[in-house]
C-alpha cells in the first residue's frame, strides 16, 4: 500500500530523533534536513528539548496531525507508538528503521504482525521494519550514507537488505551512477519488492519516470507478481537488472538467518528472470555496472571498437568480450592506415586501436571519430584512458565528454586511474557520465545484458497440442508415482513430441515380431526400475532375433522388472529435457546436452513454463555446449528449430498438467533433420482421494 503520504508527505515526525548523528535517530534527522525537505519536520524525544535546531516534542501525544513517521525506537515500543500515531495523529505512512522483529525471534514476529494489523486497519503504508529507510527527491528518510546524486532519470533501486543497499550505493557512486529513488524494504511486512514494482508499473509515466530499475532480492514471495510487473515495465521501455541472493543451499541458509527468507532454487530464479526479461547479476559490482550500461544508448549489434592508450587492458577487454560471444572485428585496413597517419609512430589501428600512452587529446578525438563515422562494421566504442601520473587529464576527458554527446554509437568510458587522476575523473562524472573503471567487469556485465531476451509474450503456444486429451489422461491416473511407458507415450504424443518406435510387453514373440517389422538394430530396456542403466537394464545395438530373445530373458530376471521395452535404435547427438514443479513458481523446464553434460558438467539452462519460442532459443544459446548443437569441427549441427519446438511443446503439456511433478526426456537423439525422444519418465502426483 504505497500512498502519497509516503511519497510526498507534507509533514514528517522522527520518533527517536536525536542530536547524535552517529546513531540512526540523529542521522535520519541530519539526512532529512540536508536533503532540503520542504515540509514540516517534527521530532519526538523525551530526553531532549531541541534536536539539530528543531524544537522537540517530549511525547507523541503532544504531536499535531502528521502525514508520515520515521520510527527509530526499541522494537517493543513500536506497536503502541504506531497505534497511537495512526489512530490519533492521522499518520498514514510509517518507515520503521528499528530492528528486533521477525528477522530475530518469534516474539519479534508477533510485534511485527501487530504493527501490520494497525497499518492495515487505518490504511497506512509501511516500509520495514528493519530497514535503512526511503530516499526520494522529496525526502531523505534514511540514516545511512552515501546519499547519491538524485536525478529524475536516475536509477530506481529496491533492496531487500539495508546493509547490502549501502554497499551497492557505494559501488554505484564511484561509477557516477545517479539515482531517482532508493527503497530499503527491510522485512517487507507490507510492502515488498514486488509491491514497489507494481506501484511503479501501474503509475508509470514514460516522460517523467526513471526507466532503469535495479533490484537486490533475498526472497521472491510472489513470483507471478514479480514476473507480471517487471515484464510490463520492460515492455513500456524500462530496463531491469537484479541480484537474487540465496539461490544455493548454503546461500539459502545464510539468507534465512538474515531475513527469514526462503531461497528459491537457482534454476527457478534463472527461469523467472529469463521470462521477465530481467538481466541477472551475481555481485554488487556487476549490478551497478549493468546499471551504468543501462544509462547509455541501446547497442544495436555485437561489434565493438576498442580505443586504448595501453595495450594490456585492450587485450584483456578483447578476450573478455570474445568469451562472452561479442566481437572485436578487424577494421578496414585502408581506412586504418589513414587513421594511423594521424597518430604517433608505433600506434596500431588493427582493433584494438592502440594510440599509445603519449597520445594527445586531439588524437583521442580523431580515433573516436573514425570509429563513429568511418568504420561501418562497428556498433559501439570502448575508450580506455588512464594516466601514469605524468600529465593531467582534464583536456583529454573534456574531449571524451564532447564525443560521447556527439556520437550516435554508444561510447563506454573506461577510466582506470581513480587514484592518480581522481579529480579529473570526478569532474568527468559531474558532467553526468558514468565510468567503467575495470574493463573485464564491463565485458562480463555487457555479456549478461546482451544475452537477456525480451519479456516472453503471455500467449501460450497451443498449435498441435491436444489439451483435452492430456486432461483426460491425467484425470484417469489414480495413484501417485511414475506412470507406465504407455501413458508416457500417450502424453508425449498428445503434445506432438516425436517418439522412437517402440513396443512394451512380457511376450518375447511379440517383441521379436516388432523388431523384425521396424528392422535391426534395436534397443531393449527393462521396465520397472527407475534407473535402468544402474541395474544393467539397457542393451544397445541388438542385431538379431536370437540376441534379442536372450536379452529379454535376462532383463525380465532383474529385480523389479515388469516388462521389456524394445525400440528402433537411432543415432545422433544426445539431448536432455527435464522438468520439475517448484512451489509458487510452477514448472521449471531444463534443457541441455545429454549424458555427461547433464550428470557431470551440469550444463543445463532453465525456463518457466509455458515457454515461448524466443525463450526456448535463449535457453539453447546459453548452454556452454552450444557450439556442439550448432556444429563444430566439420560435424553437422542438430536441427535447432526442432529442439526448440520440443521444449515449447513440452512446456505447454506441463502448463495443462500441473499434476506432473517431475519429467525427464533423456536422451533425445538429434541430427540435422529432427529430434526424437528415446526415453522418458514422468512422475505424477494424483489428486484423487485428496480433500
Amino acid at each position: 500500500m504505497i500512498n502519497h503520504q509516503l511519497l510526498t508527505p507534507s509533514s514528517i515526525v522522527v520518533i527517536g530523533g536525536s542530536n547524535n548523528i552517529h546513531k540512526p535517530g540523529g542521522a535520519v534527522v541530519r539526512n532529512i534536513l540536508s536533503g532540503g525537505y520542504q515540509g514540516v519536520l517534527r521530532i519526538v524525544n523525551p530526553k531532549e528539548d531541541e534536536v539539530q535546531g528543531i524544537k522537540v516534542f517530549h511525547d507523541a501525544q503532544e504531536l499535531p496531525p502528521t502525514d508520515m513517521a520515521v520510527v527509530v525506537i526499541p522494537a517493543k515500543l513500536c506497536p503502541s507508538t504506531v497505534k497511537l500515531l495512526a489512530s490519533e495523529k492521522g499518520v498514514r505512512a510509517f518507515v520503521i528503521i528499528s530492528a528486533g522483529f521477525g528477522e530475530e525471534t518469534p516474539e519479534g514476529a508477533a510485534l511485527e504482525q501487530d504493527i501490520l494489523d494497525t497499518c492495515e486497519k487505518y490504511g497506512a503504508a509501511l516500509i520495514g521494519p528493519n530497514c535503512i529507510g526511503l530516499l526520494t527527491s522529496w525526502h531523505h528518510s534514511v540514516f545511512t550514507k552515501p546519499i547519491p546524486h538524485l536525478n529524475p532519470q536516475g536509477v530506481d533501486f529496491i533492496s531487500g537488505s539495508g546493509a547490502t543497499a549501502v554497499f551497492i550505493l557505494e559501488s554505484a557512486v564511484i561509477k557516477g551512477l545517479q539515482f531517482n529513488s532508493v527503497w530499503s524494504i527491510g522485512n517487507g511486512k507490507q510492502i515488498g519488492i514486488e509491491d514497489v514494482l507494481q506501484y511503479m508499473d501501474e503509475h508509470f509515466d514514460a516522460k517523467r519516470d526513471s526507466k532503469v530499475k535495479l533490484l537486490y532480492i533475498e526472497n521472491i514471495s510472489n513470483p507471478d507478481k514479480l514476473l507480471f510487473h517487471a515484464s510490463s515495465l520492460i515492455r513500456k521501455g524500462c530496463r531491469i537488472a537484479a541480484i537474487k541472493a540465496g539461490s544455493t543451499e548454503s546461500g539459502s541458509r545464510a539468507a534465512t538467518s538474515h531475513t527469514g527468507a526462503i531461497a528459491s532454487s537457482d534454476s527457478a530464479v534463472e527461469a523467472l528472470f529469463r521470462k521477465a526479461g530481467i538481466v541477472r547479476c551475481f555481485s554488487r559490482e556487476e549490478l551497478t555496472t549493468v546499471g551504468c550500461i543501462f544509462t547509455l544508448p541501446v547497442i544495436k549489434g555485437k561489434n565493438f571498437a576498442i580505443v586504448t592508450h595501453a595495450g594490456g587492458p585492450g587485450v584483456m577487454l578483447t578476450d573478455a568480450l570474445s568469451k562472452g560471444g561479442l566481437s572485436v572485428p578487424p577494421v578496414d585496413p585502408a581506412i586504418g592506415e589513414e587513421l594511423k597517419s594521424q597518430l604517433f609512430p608505433g600506434s596500431s589501428t588493427a582493433n584494438p586501436i592502440d594510440i599509445l600512452a603519449t597520445a594527445t587529446p586531439t588524437q583521442l578525438g580523431v580515433a573516436i571519430d573514425y570509429c563513429e563515422h568511418r568504420f561501418d562494421n562497428i556498433d559501439a566504442i570502448m575508450v580506455i584512458f588512464g594516466t601514469p601520473g605524468l600529465v593531467q587529464l582534464y583536456e583529454t576527458y573534456d574531449v571524451l565528454h564532447k564525443k560521447i554527446l556527439e556520437c550516435h554509437k554508444p561510447v563506454f568510458p573506461i577510466l582506470p586511474s581513480l587514484h592518480t587522476a581522481g579529480p579529473e575523473v570526478d569532474e568527468f562524472l559531474r558532467k553526468g557520465h558514468v565510468n567503467f573503471s575495470d574493463e573485464v567487469t564491463l565485458a562480463t556485465a555487457l555479456t549478461q545484458v546482451m544475452r537477456t531476451p525480451s519479456p516472453a509474450p503471455p500467449e501460450i503456444e497451443l498449435f498441435g497440442v491436444d489439451v483435452p486429451r492430456i486432461r483426460d489422461i491425467i484425470s484417469g491416473i489414480h495413484e501417485s508415482g511414475y506412470i507406465s511407458p504407455s501413458l508416457v507415450h500417450e502424453l508425449l504424443d498428445c503434445a506432438g513430441i516425436p517418439l522412437v518406435p517402440e513396443v512394451t510387453s512380457t511376450n518375447a514373440d511379440e517383441l521379436v515380431a516388432f523388431a523384425e517389422r521396424v528392422g535391426y538394430p534395436v534397443v531393449a530396456k527393462v521396465v520397472g526400475p527407475v534407473h535402468k542403466s544402474d541395474v544393467g537394464g539397457v542393451v544397445l545395438d541388438i542385431k538379431s532375433a536370437q540376441h534379442l530373445r536372450m536379452e529379454i530373458e535376462r532383463l525380465m530376471k532383474i529385480e523389479g522388472a515388469t516388462q521389456v521395452m524394445v525400440q528402433k535404435m537411432l543415432r545422433g547427438t544426445e539431448l536432455f529435457i527435464g522438468a520439475k514443479y517448484e512451489p509458487r513458481f510452477g514448472h521449471i523446464v531444463l534443457c541441455g546436452l545429454g549424458g555427461i553434460f547433464v550428470e557431470v558438467l551440469k550444463d543445463v539452462s532453465s525456463g518457466l513454463a509455458p515457454l515461448s519460442y524466443a525463450e526456448a532459443y535463449s535457453m539453447i544459446h546459453s548452454l556452454r555446449a552450444y557450439k556442439i548443437i550448432k556444429g563444430t569441427r566439420g560435424q553437422a549441427g542438430i536441427n535447432e528449430a526442432r529442439f526448440a519446438e520440443v521444449i515449447v511443446r513440452l512446456s505447454t503439456l506441463l502448463r495443462f498438467a500441473t499434476e506432473i511433478k517431475e519429467m525427464d526426456l533423456n536422451p533425445l537423439l538429434a541430427d540435422e533433420h529432427g529430434v526424437t525422444a528415446v526415453d522418458a519418465r514422468i512422475y505424477v502426483e494424483s489428486t484423487k482421494g485428496k480433500g
